[in-house]
C-alpha cells in the first residue's frame, strides 16, 4: 500500500507488455537463456515475471516477430538471436543467394570450430554428443524436417563452444538462411546426401583447432558443390 493508504497504480497494458520485453530481452542477454536454447513456458514465465498469461504472450510475439525467439512446433521457444538482425537477413534470403550463405556460414563456422576446441568445457562436450545423437537418429529414422533442425543445433552448440558472444550473435542472424541451405543442400534422406559430423565433434573433444576448422570447412564445401 501507497502511504495515502490507496494501492500502487496498474501501469498501462502497453507498458506492461514493453516492461516484459525488456525483462525477457535482460534474461537472454544475460545469458539465462542461451542462444540455440529453449525459454521457460508460458505458465513458468507468468510466474517468474509476475504478469498476466496474455501479457507474456504478447511480449513473447513481439520478440518473436524481431527475430530474436522462434516457435518450434512441438518443441518450444528458442532463443534465435540476441538482437533484430536475423529478420533483416531473412528477408534478402533467395535461391539464387544460396551459394552466398555457404561462404558466410563458412567464415563464421570455421573459425567457431577452431575456437572451440581450444575452449570447450565438458558442459559444451556433453551438448555436443547430445546434439549428434539428436541428428544421427533423425537421419537414421528418415526424418527430414527433424533432421534439419537438429543439424542447425549442432553448429549452434559448435558455435556456443567457441564462447565468443560476438560471434555468437552474428551466426544467430543468420539461421533461417543456415537452416535453408542445409535443407537445399540435402534434399532428401539418401545414403548419398549424408555428411558425418562425428569427425568434427572428435576434433572439438580432442582440442585440435586445427583440425576441427579442417573438419567444418571440409563439410562445408560438400554443401557448396552439392
Amino acid at each position: 500500500m501507497t502511504p495515502s493508504g490507496h494501492s500502487p497504480p496498474v501501469p498501462p497494458r502497453g507498458r506492461r507488455v514493453s516492461e516484459t520485453i525488456e525483462q525477457l530481452r535482460a534474461r537472454i542477454l544475460g545469458g539465462e537463456w542461451p542462444l540455440g536454447g529453449r525459454i521457460p513456458t508460458e505458465p513458468q514465465l507468468v510466474a517468474a515475471l509476475g504478469v498476466g498469461r496474455n501479457t507474456v504472450r504478447e511480449a513473447v510475439r513481439a520478440l518473436v516477430h524481431a527475430g530474436v525467439l522462434e516457435p518450434r512446433q512441438g518443441s518450444g521457444t528458442y532463443v534465435v538471436s540476441t538482437d533484430e538482425l536475423a529478420p533483416v537477413v531473412a528477408r534478402r534470403l533467395t535461391d539464387d543467394r544460396m551459394a552466398e550463405v555457404v561462404e558466410v556460414r563458412r567464415a563464421f563456422e570455421v573459425e567457431a570450430a577452431r575456437l572451440a576446441a581450444l575452449r570447450r568445457t565438458p558442459e559444451d562436450l556433453a551438448a555436443l554428443d547430445a546434439a549428434l545423437a539428436e541428428r544421427e537418429a533423425a537421419w537414421r529414422d528418415g526424418r527430414f524436417e527433424e533432421f534439419v533442425e537438429a543439424d542447425a543445433r549442432l553448429h549452434v552448440v559448435v558455435v556456443a563452444a567457441a564462447h565468443n558472444a560476438m560471434l555468437a550473435e552474428l551466426y544467430a542472424s543468420v539461421g533461417t538462411a543456415m537452416r535453408a541451405s542445409v535443407a537445399q543442400a540435402i534434399g532428401s534422406l539418401e545414403p548419398d546426401r549424408y555428411v558425418d559430423h562425428s569427425r568434427l565433434v572428435a576434433a572439438i573433444r580432442a582440442g585440435d583447432p586445427t583440425r576441427a576448422a579442417h573438419e567444418a570447412g571440409a563439410f562445408l564445401e560438400h554443401r557448396a558443390r552439392a
